[in-house]
């Protein structure tokens, strides 16, 4: 199937992803490729280039000690992230590996598991994908989904909470 992309399909495209929580994306044509890579930067990695992009006036330095100051309070090694307080009920299903979340099988399909579902150890309750290998992520547990965190379709970090559960 032959795809035409003229620039108004193309700006709202561009539009789309930069709205979007994409970091990547590419799409070939026969006679184009389109890539977009984005630079959405979480704390430390804010702070990283700061401190390596910084001129050295005294001005400077005293932001980065302050900003330094700030971040080594606020991140700790790597904690996990905590159910909000009230909900220690619940148990959090985190993301084994950087992908590409999934809630189905395939486009137009139906989710594997929706918010009040009740699943099995063993049970599929999504798909990572990662480096076009289709990873299904499978229920440790007996639980009710009581919150799914993800968008479909959405990149996902290594240790990212997914869903949240409350084990039966």
């Amino acid at each position: 199937m032959a795809m035409k992309l003229d620039h108004e399909d193309l700006n709202r495209l561009i539009e789309k992803i930069s709205s979007s929580d994409i970091q990547e994306f590419s799409l070939e044509g026969e006679d184009f490729k389109l890539e977009i890579k984005r630079n959405l930067y979480d704390r430390n990695e804010v702070t990283k280039n700061l401190v390596s992009n910084a001129s050295y006036d005294s001005q400077t330095i005293t932001n980065q000690k302050s900003i330094n100051d700030n971040v080594s309070i606020v991140n700790e090694p790597d904690i996990p992230q905590v159910a909000p307080p009230g909900r220690s009920d619940l148990t959090e299903i985190i993301s084994p590996m950087v992908g590409t979340f999934y809630r189905a099988a395939a486009p137009g399909e139906e989710p594997f598991v929706e918010v009040g579902n009740n699943v099995k150890v063993g049970q599929t309750i999504c798909i990572l994908e990662a480096m076009k290998l289709m990873n299904e992520i499978e229920s440790e547990f007996n639980a009710e989904i009581v919150e799914i965190l993800v968008e479909n379709g959405t990149p996902v970090e290594f240790g990212q909470v997914l869903m949240r559960v409350k084990q039966s």
